[in-house]
């Protein structure tokens, strides 16, 4: 008990500063946008800014949400691959269980939040502006509208999947595995999404990207199945060597 209560402090302490420091870090970077453009320094400095970056480029921000997108891509596949080795017991030999639960959380809340950067740079982009519909119902966009909404239900999926994470208490651990398996629909959608709808797809570093990616999360997927496929049958068996020894016992009274 008194372990599962530090276990649990350890964890309120590592939230309480993690919270803290992306705080701060928030308020330094507000202070900083509203102090930089009113110094003769800070206006030398955002003018070298825009000449280096070209922020006043019309494709920025289309530069700005594929960033996003491309990095929310890898988080979600990080995220479903330790999901995938979390029940396989690939990292129980090396990390703590508690460990792995908490950082697999992470992940995929980090994940969420560069989705969501990646939709609202997409509602102040000049270069291929979307409006909110396109954007929140699937297969309305002027732009790949087939991939886009595989993209967009994916993120449902995923998003769904995070919240019964919290609810799961309610819902029941039942329902919640049988909801938690579609994250695997929700990776396939985003990985299409990414792999035919993105602009630097077609080169040979994005293939390799998405299609590498995707290899590793099949792999572990098979492996899952085969393992749980086999401690079905190693059950069964479990179950039929008792019943045998229960008749044998039987008979032999």
């Amino acid at each position: 008990m008194s372990t599962k209560m530090a276990a649990k402090e350890k964890k309120g302490m590592i939230n309480a500063l993690l919270l803290s420091i992306t705080l701060v870090l928030g308020a330094g970077l507000a202070a900083m946008l509203v102090l930089l453009p009113n110094t003769t320094a800070g206006q030398s400095t955002l003018g070298s800014l825009k000449q280096v970056f070209a922020t006043d480029s019309t494709q920025l921000w289309w530069f700005v949400t594929r960033s996003a997108g491309i990095i929310a891509y890898l988080l979600l596949w990080f995220s479903t691959v330790w999901g995938l080795a979390l029940p396989s017991k690939l990292l129980t030999p090396v990390l703590e269980q508690t460990f792995t639960v908490d950082f697999h959380e992470f992940i995929s809340l980090l994940s969420l939040g560069f989705v969501l950067l990646h939709i609202f740079v997409l509602l102040i982009d000049r270069f291929l502006p979307y409006t909110p519909l396109q954007i929140l119902i699937p297969f309305l966009s002027p732009y790949r509208p087939f991939w886009v909404g595989l993209g967009i239900i994916g993120f449902y999926i995923s998003l769904l999947v995070t919240i019964t994470f919290y609810m799961r208490s309610k819902i029941g651990m039942k329902t919640f595995r049988s909801i938690h398996m579609l994250s695997l629909l929700g990776y396939v959608g985003v990985t299409l999404h990414g792999l035919y709808a993105g602009t630097d797809s077609p080169l040979l570093a994005m293939q390799v990207h998405y299609k590498g990616t995707a290899l590793v999360v099949i792999f572990l997927t098979v492996y899952w199945f085969a393992l749980k496929y086999e401690q079905k049958q190693e059950a069964k068996e479990k179950t039929l060597r008792e019943s045998l020894q229960r008749h044998a016992r039987h008979h032999a009274r």
